[in-house]
């Protein structure tokens, strides 16, 4: 079975990696690289942005609630309200160095872009 279009309201992670990710003002903020999915629910709980580097190279990975992305069709992208200067200090690692997705560091990605915490 062809999973790669099932539903215009329905995508497969496949197509969702790899999407650029923008601001309200236009800028490409990088792309998705990963989503983490609540094993219980099975709602995607972050989309993890990959930003900086060159060429895939020294990038970091920087989950976003899944919450703040909205597509958008004339971009073929996502669409988040954040400016390029709010990544800086974000909650952010390393391809090396996956962080434990547990509440403690859930709540301080959310509490940090300033959306609700499930």
């Amino acid at each position: 079975m062809d999973t790669s279009v099932i539903s215009h309201d329905i995508i497969s992670s496949e197509q969702v990696e790899g999407t650029a990710v923008y601001n309200t003002a236009g800028d490409k903020l990088g792309s998705i690289d990963d989503l983490m999915i609540d094993k219980r629910t099975g709602q995607v709980r972050y989309a993890v942005l990959e930003f900086g580097g060159f060429l895939g190279m020294g990038t970091d990975r920087y989950p976003l609630p899944w919450s703040l992305l909205k597509y958008d069709t004339t971009q073929e992208g996502y669409i988040v309200p954040l400016d390029k200067a709010l990544l800086k200090d974000a909650p952010r690692y390393t391809r090396d160095d996956l962080p434990v997705y547990d509440d403690a560091f859930g709540r301080r990605v959310h509490d940090y872009y300033g959306a609700p915490w499930l």
